[in-house]
């Protein structure tokens, strides 16, 4: 991610990371890969988190919305069992061939799918129940995202959506003020995408929401009912 995206600022941004589960010989190709190419990824903080996620919820199937070059997949790769299954989604072909390679190298080459195109194609193609879910694609498509795993999601379910509060596209200041009850004017498609999102999921009396300030933001979603 770039640096002035992060939620946190300076010295707790580096405690933060310094923190953080520390990156295995692998995904610390995957952070020079993506500090080289200027590539936007969540980092071993959020990485870690996702990781301790699906190791809290006992997570065996695991669906993202948007893949990349596989970082968040493979953290999330390393919680789950031997017979589970990570479906990655990607649209750029290129890139969804780089998470292929990396996750072979980490050993998870029979646990993981890849999809390329449409994720909101793809997931009609899958089978629920998913245990962990991450929505990390168009920003002005999470509501639809949602709309679309709910039904596949279990009680004790985990939907996680990255940039729930900045990224280069989106107007923090304009999404503060809608979190706050406010109606900002000239909003682009990617803020509202965010803040119609939270808006659905904090109002939806099955799930449980949260939004930690780790990497761009974080919303974590629990299903309750």
């Amino acid at each position: 991610m770039e640096a002035e995206d992060a939620v946190l600022d300076g010295d707790v941004q580096r405690f933060v990371r310094a923190m953080a589960p520390q990156p295995d010989e692998t995904l610390r190709e995957m952070d020079a890969y993506a500090e080289e190419a200027d590539f936007p990824h969540v980092g071993p903080e959020v990485g870690g988190f996702l990781r301790l996620v699906a190791r809290m919820v006992g997570a065996k199937r695991v669906f993202e919305f948007g893949s990349g070059y596989g970082y968040s997949a493979y953290w999330f790769a390393e919680a789950l069992p031997e017979d589970g299954e990570l479906v990655l989604t990607e649209v750029d072909a290129d890139e969804l061939e780089l998470a292929e390679t990396y996750l072979e190298r980490g050993g998870y080459q029979d646990i993981a799918r890849y999809e390329l195109g449409d994720a909101m194609e793809t997931v009609g193609q899958y089978d629920g129940p998913f245990d962990v879910v991450l929505i990390d694609h168009q920003k002005h498509r999470y509501a639809d995202a949602f709309e679309a795993i709910k039904p596949k999601l279990p009680v004790g379910g985990t939907i996680i959506a990255d940039n729930a509060m900045r990224a280069g596209i989106i107007d923090f200041d304009q999404l503060l003020e809608i979190a706050e009850g406010g109606s900002p004017a000239d909003v682009n498609k990617h803020t509202q995408g965010i803040a119609t999102y939270l808006e659905t999921v904090r109002a939806d009396p099955d799930f449980e929401t949260v939004v930690l300030p780790l990497g761009e933001g974080i919303a974590l979603s629990y299903r309750i009912s």
